[in-house]
């Protein structure tokens, strides 16, 4: 299966290269993360095409097949669009319909000065604080279960950064992390940015921008990158963030997610 969208081609490339595995199966792919089997979007289906109207319900149980004691759902289509009766056949199967937004540049501008340490994290400490960081994001998931998660990412991250293949970094308020973004090279003169998060309490002072730029011009300095590519919410606060630093819409990324058990809102 080729794969088209910007979006996911970057995706993939970095999970591979962090220890996933991807099995082409013609019409789809599967894409496993063996160490860490609860990261929805590192054990997923990406579809080359929406499925034939009626086969929403036959896709979500390919997803459970392949993963049959995953407490989540997600499929990705390599395609920008559903039509109306696709997205509500995908949510009468319990699904969430995200369209998000594909973003490039080649530069990063410069953004306001922060009341914050910014640079890069540098050991244990540091990613013990980006995992207590995402947990920030998630609080109804109960610790130990969501640590464990994020540590295995973090690890997975990190064998990127000793590849020399890019950099988080973060923004420290009185030695704590509020706010990071890391970017990793994909391919000849790409990077890709990964999970730009800020902690609630720190919002809205200019904290993702400045690590968003950080991440940024380290991999465009340092990493022989030309191009820069990010994703968020299409109707999210961040893309705005994103614009603003100079990034410039590319494509839609089509994703859809279904969390349950100790995964999933308290009001789902």
């Amino acid at each position: 299966m080729d794969v088209t969208s910007l979006g996911f081609r970057t995706d993939l490339a970095l999970l591979t290269d962090s220890g996933s595995v991807v099995e082409d199966r013609g019409t789809h792919l599967v894409v496993r993360s063996p160490d860490n089997p609860t990261y929805f979007w590192g054990n997923f289906l990406l579809l080359a095409q929406p499925p034939a109207p009626g086969g929403e319900k036959e896709v979500v149980g390919a997803f459970h097949t392949e993963f049959p004691q995953a407490d989540h759902v997600s499929i990705g289509i390599d395609a920008p669009d559903l039509t109306d009766e696709a997205r509500a056949a995908f949510e009468a199967a319990g699904m969430t319909v995200d369209l998000a937004t594909v973003l490039t540049s080649s530069r990063v501008n410069l953004p306001r000065k922060v009341e914050a340490q910014v640079r890069a994290l540098e050991g244990d400490d540091d990613w013990e604080g980006r995992a207590r960081l995402s947990h920030q994001l998630y609080p109804h998931t109960p610790e130990d279960r969501f640590m464990a998660y994020a540590r295995q990412k973090n690890a997975q991250e990190r064998r990127l950064v000793e590849a020399g293949r890019g950099q988080r970094f973060g923004a420290f308020v009185d030695e704590q992390l509020v706010s990071t973004a890391g970017a990793f090279v994909t391919e000849d003169g790409l990077a890709r940015y990964q999970s730009v998060e800020t902690h609630p309490d720190h919002r809205r002072k200019g904290l993702a921008a400045a690590v968003v730029h950080a991440a940024g011009q380290h991999a465009l300095d340092h990493l022989d990158v030309r191009r820069l590519v990010i994703v968020a919410d299409t109707d999210g606060d961040a893309i705005g963030i994103y614009r603003r630093l100079g990034f410039n819409d590319l494509e839609r990324r089509l994703m859809m997610e279904k969390r349950s058990g100790e995964w999933a809102a308290p009001d789902a």
